[in-house]
């Protein structure tokens, strides 16, 4: 009956696994290929830190995913066929995945305000150059971040900038302190950051939970094999 339970309780897990493997994949894709994410990485210079980072996050995100989507399949195999080799691989790909979550999760933690800080100063470069009409493809730059994040403008100590905003807002977007792009670029960051971590976090839990259900699987199997071997009696 207990043994019933855990096959029932890991299949259920599985499922739950593979679902967050595809969420995380989808994650993954949406911040690499993101109409906002890769405008910033195209127009951030080498000495800036996002590239490597949207790079990073993305490669990263693809194998934590493949990891999760391949142990839940394992366990599941080993479940219903009662495998103690699959469930050892399936116990594997959990505790392979749990070194990979945690570091990403304490990584999002520690250098949340790192990428922050690389994305907006992506904007303050651009946004300068235009200022100073050094070149006009930046102001192309700046009208599409402008586009892409629904905001207008920052507020400069340098004076008036209402010819930038002009030239590179939105038709009918006004400039105000609730549009300031910095602010809104802040604010789009940290919702993402903060989804990405309750991501990981929820990966976390379930993938704990289903290292103690693929082991306690194997022990179950062991020792089930064993007392139907004792059961067994040869005449000579």
């Amino acid at each position: 009956c207990g043994m019933r339970t855990t096959k029932c309780q890991l299949l259920v897990t599985s499922l739950c696994v593979m679902l967050l493997g595809l969420s995380i994949a989808t994650l993954s894709t949406v911040t690499h290929y993101g109409l906002r994410f890769t405008l910033i990485s195209n127009i951030s210079l080498d000495s800036n830190t996002y590239r490597v980072i949207h790079h990073t996050a993305f490669y990263s995100g693809i194998c934590l995913s493949m990891t999760l989507i391949l142990a839940a399949l394992l366990s599941s195999a080993a479940t219903v066929r009662e495998s103690r080799c699959l469930s050892a691989m399936g116990f594997f790909c959990f505790a392979l995945a749990f070194c990979g979550l945690i570091p990403a999760a304490c990584w999002r933690y520690t250098h949340s305000t790192e990428v922050e800080g690389s994305v907006m100063d992506v904007y303050d470069f651009v946004y300068e150059e235009v200022r100073r009409n050094t070149s006009s493809f930046r102001r192309l730059e700046l009208t599409a971040i402008h586009e892409a994040f629904l905001c207008c403008g920052k507020h400069s100590p340098f004076g008036d900038t209402t010819n930038v905003e002009n030239e590179t807002c939105p038709p009918g977007q006004v400039h105000d302190e609730g549009q300031d792009c910095l602010r809104e670029i802040q604010d789009f960051l940290k919702k993402h950051m903060d989804f990405v971590f309750w991501l990981l976090g929820i990966a976390i839990g379930f993938t704990v939970y289903g290292m103690i259900l693929t082991s306690f699987l194997w022990f179950s199997i062991h020792f089930s094999s064993n007392l139907y071997r004792k059961g067994k009696y040869i005449l000579r």
